[in-house]
């Protein structure tokens, strides 16, 4: 399993206020199978992660581009970390936005976990798909076009995506799955039928 995604270039989009297992852990799959990994997020320096429970900092992560600044056509693939800050706050910048909307125009795997999928929303990506996402955020899903699905992880059309903390190997596993067999057609098709970006 250690090749399985080389030659592979994955960003992961997060910024301050993530959730420390959902980078982490995948983070270190995905370099594990052999991918090129780069964290892109709001602004230059690092982003501090947040411990829920105990409502203090976590862990630390360079980032190695802004949203402004990066481009999907230089990847192969897209993480979206939960937490709850984390995707509000990446849900308000354009850049961002256009930047996770682009994988799904240009039919490239994508993987959302906890409250991740709140970016998705965001993007205009979700109508017609089925999806699950922490079980607080089912409505914003379903308001948005998506069908919300209760289950561990949940693939369709090279988006997977999973519910919590505790599914992070179920979703690591399928998004090696997914990155590795790299380009969705039916992912283009279905963002074109879901219309224009609402940014």
């Amino acid at each position: 399993m250690a090749d399985e995604l080389n030659g592979k270039k994955i960003a992961f989009l997060a910024t301050n206020g993530y959730e420390e297992s959902e980078l982490k852990k995948p983070w270190q799959a995905l370099q594990d199978a052999g991918a090129e990994l780069k964290l892109v997020s709001l602004e230059e320096g690092e982003i501090t992660a947040l411990n829920e429970q105990e409502l203090k900092p976590g862990a630390t992560h360079p980032v190695d581009l802004t949203a402004e600044e990066a481009s999907a056509d230089d990847f192969d693939g897209l993480v979206l970390p939960g937490g709850v800050l984390n995707p509000d706050k990446l849900r308000l910048d354009e850049n961002a936005v256009h930047f996770v909307r682009t994988f799904f125009e240009q039919g490239k795997p994508v993987g959302a976990i906890c409250h991740g999928p709140w970016s998705l929303v965001e993007a205009g990506v979700v109508q017609g798909r089925t999806l699950t996402s922490f079980w607080s955020i089912q409505t914003d899903v379903r308001n948005a076009g998506g069908t919300w699905v209760d289950e561990e992880v949940h693939v369709d059309q090279g988006l997977v995506t999973s519910r919590q903390p505790d599914d992070i190997p179920a979703f690591t596993e399928k998004l090696i799955e997914e990155f590795a067999e790299g380009r969705h057609p039916e992912q283009a098709r279905k963002t074109a039928e879901a219309g224009a970006s609402p940014t």
